[in-house]
């Protein structure tokens, strides 16, 4: 059976989810937004799995200078992966806010009573996110990743380098993006070419 392209974010979706003014208005303190933003920048902003961001340790926050981080993905497989400087800073902006004291062999993500945070709880965030900015029931965590390896792509990023980036063991698996870009790509002709509507 032929599997089902994946379904990435349009880029500047993708940007408000990853930014903790979008959720403004929401009755939730400061830390619980900043910590959700943190969590979204660097499911899009490094193409973590939700599993990957939350297991990250505190000891290992990417913070200051730093601007890469190893992360454990599936079957132990580890990984380094780049951080952003937005996506620093809003980790950076957690931690000032965060009212637990986060040892630094602890998790990096804390829920609301300073245990390790649930997965469930960004899932329910990006659906609060996905009904703000009117997006439909495709936008999930795992969109974000997806997005992250599709706008790499038609930004001209190699296949090779976005296949580490994303810890795939086989370039197969990562080439599904390339049908992504080039389903978009004709989408684009199709809507706009004149010759397209001939």
């Amino acid at each position: 059976m032929a599997r089902s392209l994946p379904k990435p974010l349009p880029p500047a979706a993708a940007l408000a989810m990853a930014d903790a003014g979008t959720r403004a208005g929401e009755a939730r303190e400061p830390w619980v937004l900043a910590r959700d933003a943190a969590v979204i920048g660097l499911l899009y902003g490094s193409g973590l799995r939700i599993a990957e961001a939350l297991g990250i340790l505190r000891a290992d926050a990417p913070t200051g200078t730093a601007d890469g981080l190893t992360v454990t993905g599936k079957g132990g497989k580890m990984r380094s992966v780049p951080v952003l400087a937005p996506v620093r800073r809003a980790i950076e902006e957690y931690l000032a806010l965060c009212p637990w004291n986060l040892p630094g062999t602890g998790p990096l993500f804390v829920g609301q009573k300073g245990g390790p945070l649930s997965p469930r709880i960004i899932q329910l965030a990006v659906e609060g996110l996905r009904g703000a900015l009117g997006l439909d029931a495709r936008a999930t965590p795992h969109a974000l990743r997806h997005s992250f390896a599709t706008h790499l792509l038609s930004r001209g990023g190699e296949l090779r380098a976005i296949q580490e980036l994303l810890g795939h063991a086989s370039l197969s698996t990562t080439q599904i993006y390339t049908q992504v870009d080039a389903a978009r790509l004709m989408a684009a002709y199709d809507s706009v070419h004149p010759r397209a509507r001939a």
